[in-house]
């Protein structure tokens, strides 16, 4: 077995060794106490979990100090960013007990015996049900929201379904002492032993996936590592879902109005947002298109001045740095691509890098320009009027964001530019930037691919949906349906014959 060792990326040493590699062996055992733990956490009910969910949120915020400290020293992405994450990880958690409370994510449904024109029609209620212990991956730029207390491990308990987290390699101690918090705070809130798992290293995470009693999968991560997990799943005799946020461009298209009215002010905010947190975020607006002329020079000129007192942020780990030096020449080597600022060189060791703004024309795109590059750049295509830059868009990938800097009540541009995007992208942002996804009823974060199944979300409430299946009991006794399918129960929105019933 190897190391486990947690890095300090800020230097570049190791500071730790957290676990060693979790066996093969481990892994089987972990699983099958994740399956037996199943029914009991189905059993638990509603509120049973939902007081489960409260009771990991007023944890994970009793140990807030020290979480925080390990996760600064493992990320170095500062105390004020990561308290707010803990902040937003509790409430989600806290979030997602709400959800159970007010019950219509079960989608209750009930059809009473009754005459159709297809002929006599039985007996037919339907819920849905948890699906079983679900794999979830912590990802490298979210070591609380995206990790072991993140949005697929409160929407998977929520739903009922044990979790195996996968550690991050970038952040193993951070997750395995939020994991330690977890399982006490679950223990003494009384699920069953199994309910929570944790696996380190490469190998594991591959074990997990292809191991017959998960039935799901949760990831955020890298092209290469969904596909390798999907290529996993596919050789499984029984392939499972697998939901993966895998990269994303997000364009930002900034219309000639709004840079005549605020361009100076857009150039600020739109280095603020593709510098934040290093330029590590999924939502990241890799891609503006501003207009040629006077007033797009005035957001480029914001934005170059900006840039250039721009500190050389950390990266999480040696590769994300290694990728972005590599990224982000091969950007500004692209054909019709000029580098036309940089932020501040290196102060210091460790994994760092120097923020960089690109140009290019709408006209002129070239391919790479279109692919992630995760970190603190950005490129700026020029367009030359409206059949310029509609051209350009219909070659974009697809993302999870697209957003659209307004004029003063302008909507004709925003509306076609939202109708040729719209299919590309699962959330439509205006008059704001991207880098920021709130925890929400309304929240939808996906897309089509990268994103690996476009029907459903990572954040939000409806998350919980990827973690159950519908089933259908037909001509049953009351005694052996689930109390919400009972004629008597009133307690959650149900569909009876037809018509929305709201709780008494």
């Amino acid at each position: 077995m190897s190391d486990v060792v947690s890095i300090d990326p800020g230097t570049g040493e190791a500071v730790e060794v957290v676990a060693q590699e979790t066996t093969t062996a481990e892994v089987d055992r972990l699983c099958a106490a994740a399956l037996a733990a199943a029914p009991g956490l189905d059993a638990l009910g509603r509120a049973g979990r939902a007081a489960l969910l409260r009771a990991l949120a007023d944890a994970l915020e009793a140990r807030r100090d020290d979480v925080v400290a390990v996760a600064d020293r493992e990320t170095a992405l500062g105390t004020t960013r990561l308290n707010g994450e803990l902040t937003r990880t509790a409430y989600q958690l806290r979030l997602f007990a709400e959800v159970l409370d007010e019950g219509s994510y079960l989608e209750a449904a009930i059809d009473h015996p009754g005459d159709t024109p297809m002929g006599p029609r039985p007996d037919l209620r339907r819920m849905l049900l948890p699906i079983g212990p679900i794999a979830v991956f912590g990802a490298s730029n979210f070591p609380l929201a995206f990790s072991v207390p993140g949005g697929d491990t409160a929407s998977a308990l929520a739903a009922g379904c044990p979790v195996v987290v996968k550690a991050h390699g970038s952040h193993p101690a951070t997750s395995q002492l939020v994991f330690d918090v977890f399982v006490a705070a679950a223990r003494a809130a009384g699920a069953p032993e199994g309910t929570l798992g944790i696996v380190h290293g490469l190998q594991a995470g591959a074990d997990l996936v292809a191991h017959p009693a998960i039935r799901a999968v949760g990831f955020t991560g890298s092209v290469n590592g969904g596909r390798a997990l999907l290529q996993i799943i596919e050789r499984r005799p029984d392939p499972v879902p697998f939901f993966g946020e895998l990269s994303s461009l997000n364009p930002l298209i900034v219309t000639p109005h709004a840079a005549g009215e605020r361009g100076e002010v857009i150039g600020r905010e739109l280095v603020g947002s593709f510098t934040l947190g290093g330029g590590q975020f999924c939502t990241k607006p890799g891609l503006a298109f501003v207009p040629a002329g006077p007033d797009g020079d005035r957001v480029v000129d914001a934005m170059a001045e900006a840039v250039r007192a721009a500190p050389a942020p950390v990266l999480l780990n040696e590769g994300i740095a290694a990728s972005y030096g590599r990224i982000s020449d091969g950007l500004s080597g692209a054909p019709g691509v000029e580098e036309i600022a940089r932020g501040a060189d290196p102060a210091g060791e460790g994994f760092r890098a120097v923020p960089r703004l690109l140009t290019t024309t709408a006209a002129d795109l070239p391919a790479e320009v279109t692919e992630e590059c995760f970190g603190p750049v950005s490129v700026v295509a020029r367009y030359d009027g409206e059949k310029e830059l509609f051209a350009a868009l219909s070659a974009m990938p697809s993302s999870l964001t697209a957003t659209v800097l307004r004029g003063s009540g302008e909507t004709e541009l925003p509306l076609a530019v939202s109708q040729e995007l719209r299919t590309r992208a699962g959330r439509l942002v205006y008059d704001a930037y991207p880098t920021g996804v709130a925890v929400s009823w309304a929240q939808h974060h996906g897309g089509p691919w990268p994103s690996t199944n476009s029907q459903h979300t990572s954040v939000g409430t409806t998350a919980i949906r990827r973690f159950l299946r519908p089933v259908t009991w037909q001509g049953a006794p009351q005694e052996l349906l689930p109390e919400e399918l009972t004629d008597d129960y009133r307690g959650i929105p149900r569909r009876i014959d037809g018509v929305l019933e709201l709780p008494r």
